[in-house]
């Protein structure tokens, strides 16, 4: 790989970026709340870039096994992209680009690479920058917004490489995420406006998923991040609208009782297979199949402590998450998952908080 295109894109993205995520004007915490239990107990930035950047995994025809990641492939191909905006924006086709990747105008799934970037890049990853700065600074870490940055740039980075894989040639999708999306999302989210509304009116939070290792395999299992909205209904004490989604969207309700806690279910689609949008350009878009979900979720103060989520995917049909401080083990409260497949074999799994990632070990079901 010729670094030069590697010095040039991380010189324009850290000048774009850095700009664009100036100092808060205050300490709030709007979104990490330093909750030791459920899914916000897990949360740090190691499990999130895990999370985020090998979250495509979990789509069907994805291999979830490391080695079968063509890192070097991807690292040379989304670089040289990134550093060659322009003619990739050309050799795709710059109407294409604008209204596949940019605008919403359409809602054709094979032309609506957008959506993720707005719910992934634009919202999810504007909040999981601020999200970095509020883990460093609790956890009194030296320069939290220089640590939250560089976090957050590995985290998409890597996101960009892991999704592009062995594929060779234009590759526009990297441009849109890092250079228009992510920025703006990072500017977005450094007004303490702005992170208040999603934080407390919108509730905003991440619900991701508790990633584990097997070592039999050499596989990432559980991997995937999602995030939470949960709007008030208006007249309403009690009853939110909400909206969870990461791969997937799905709409619900969710009922908050006077203690905190939370029970909430929703349906929606969620991916299951990438393949050809077929656009008709110089180079290969990749959408998704989409089939039918449902969740359903309990949560104390917006921190997730257990869900099942059932889906018509070939992958994985059930996905049940019971996260720390739900069951105590002596004086050890670990996070468990059991995620069974289309094939009736089941992949089980535990998490301590303090470890960013799990164990985890395929098994057949007697059934």
């Amino acid at each position: 790989m010729n670094t030069l295109y590697l010095r040039i894109f991380l010189f324009i993205s850290l000048s774009f970026s850095s700009l664009a995520f100036p100092q808060a004007k205050n300490e709030k915490y709007f979104f990490y709340h330093h909750q030791s239990f459920g899914s916000e107990g897990v949360f740090n930035p190691v499990t999130t870039i895990v999370n985020g950047g090998l979250g495509i995994l979990q789509i069907s025809n994805r291999s979830n096994k490391i080695g079968d990641i063509d890192f070097h492939n991807g690292l040379d191909n989304v670089t040289y992209n990134l550093s060659h905006p322009f003619s990739a924006i050309s050799g795709y086709g710059w109407g294409n680009f604008i209204k596949s990747e940019i605008l919403p105008t359409s809602l054709k799934r094979r032309k609506a690479q957008y959506f993720p970037n707005y719910t992934l890049h634009l919202v999810g990853g504007g909040a999981t920058l601020r999200m970095f700065d509020e883990w460093y600074r609790w956890h009194r870490v030296s320069h939290p917004r220089v640590m939250a940055y560089g976090s957050w740039l590995v985290y998409h980075f890597l996101n960009e490489i892991v999704e592009n894989n062995r594929y060779k040639g234009i590759n526009v999708d990297p441009i849109s995420d890092m250079y228009i999306f992510n920025t703006f999302g990072a500017l977005l989210f450094s007004f303490d406006g702005a992170a208040r509304f999603f934080g407390e009116t919108l509730n905003l939070r991440d619900w991701s998923f508790m990633p584990a290792y097997d070592p039999q395999l050499g596989t990432i299992e559980n991997v995937g991040q999602n995030f939470v909205i949960k709007y008030k209904i208006p007249g309403s004490t009690k009853w939110y609208f909400m909206y969870h989604f990461g791969v997937h969207g799905a709409g619900g309700i969710s009922y908050k009782r006077q203690d905190g806690k939370s029970f909430s279910a929703a349906a929606g689609l969620v991916a299951d297979e990438l393949v050809d949008a077929e656009t008709g350009g110089a180079s290969r878009v990749l959408t998704t199949n989409l089939v039918w979900t449902l969740g359903f979720f309990y949560d104390i103060n917006n921190s997730l402590l257990a869900s099942v989520i059932l889906a018509g995917t070939k992958g994985y049909k059930v996905r049940v998450n019971i996260y720390p401080g739900l069951v105590r083990i002596g004086a050890v409260s670990p996070g468990f998952f059991i995620n069974i497949r289309e094939d009736n074999k089941a992949v089980a799994g535990m998490m301590i908080r303090f470890f960013p990632v799990g164990l985890a070990r395929r098994l057949s079901l007697p059934f």
